[in-house]
């Protein structure tokens, strides 16, 4: 995280600002001096605190810290450009989460690689409280991934995107 910089300078020294009385006074300059080091790094975030939140600029251990805002599965040793599209696809991810679409998004996202789900649907409903329960069948979803992925990866997007009640099929190509 965010930390000192050696021999980072402040925009805006606090011993200059000092009455005239202690702008000669060693310790008094010492004293700020110190405060400044410690300051820097927060006036200089501040300066540019957009640019932290801009997924293209933000640095990449700010990155991490963004990613768990939006509760995105992040891959720490994935490249900085995956994780930043993995926290900008966060929130649909989430919106789709537990459907075909969001499986497929999730996958997309993370490993960047062709992505084809299908789903046996079996939604069933009655105009009735009467009517006839829903059929014993398991739902099922049949992923199929195209490309170069890491199928470890593959499968823990797989996992935390497909309920778990859902029997899941996954076929890799490459």
């Amino acid at each position: 995280m965010r930390g000192g910089v050696p021999g980072l300078v402040s925009p805006h020294p606090i011993g200059r600002e000092l009455p005239a009385v202690y702008l000669e006074d060693d310790f008094a300059q010492r004293f700020t001096a110190g405060l400044d080091e410690v300051l820097a790094p927060v006036l200089l975030t501040l300066d540019c605190l957009d640019a932290y939140f801009d997924l293209d600029l933000t640095p990449s251990d700010f990155l991490d810290w963004l990613a768990g805002w939006v509760a995105a599965p992040v891959d720490a040793d994935a490249e900085p450009e995956v994780r930043r599209e993995v926290v900008r696809h966060a929130v649909e991810v989430h919106r789709w989460r537990g459907t075909a679409r969001g499986v497929e998004l999730a996958l997309r996202v993370a490993t960047g690689a062709g992505v084809e789900v299908t789903d046996s649907g079996g939604v069933t409903c009655s105009a009735t409280p009467t009517g006839e329960p829903p059929p014993d069948a398991v739902p099922e979803i049949r992923v199929r991934v195209t490309g170069a992925a890491d199928e470890a990866l593959v499968r823990r997007v797989l996992a935390s995107a497909v309920p778990a009640h859902v029997r899941l099929t996954l076929e890799m190509e490459p």
